[in-house]
């Protein structure tokens, strides 16, 4: 009877943090303090993607394939793009 009471308390207890975990989740999400406090997985807030200029992907310039010439440095999402890049 008392192992059966101290199951059933544990399980409530489980059921309560997941439920509350879900909540901050959610309340972290819609308030974007998440971002704030670093808990965004590992990406980067607030870095401007540009297009790739043969294909159009969308690149991080930080982590792209760059190229400097005339007009400024290029961004390219591969090798085979920055080599099939013609300047215009």
């Amino acid at each position: 009877m008392i192992t059966r009471a101290l199951l059933l308390l544990a399980l409530f207890w489980v059921i309560a943090r997941v439920f509350w975990k879900f909540i901050e989740g959610v309340v972290s999400g819609a308030t974007a303090t998440g971002a704030r406090r670093g808990r965004t997985g590992g990406m980067q807030a607030g870095v401007k993607m540009l297009p790739c200029p043969v294909c159009g992907t969308y690149v991080v310039p930080g982590k792209a394939i760059m190229r400097s010439g005339g007009g400024g440095p290029k961004y390219f999402c591969s090798e085979k793009c920055r080599d099939a890049y013609v300047p215009r």
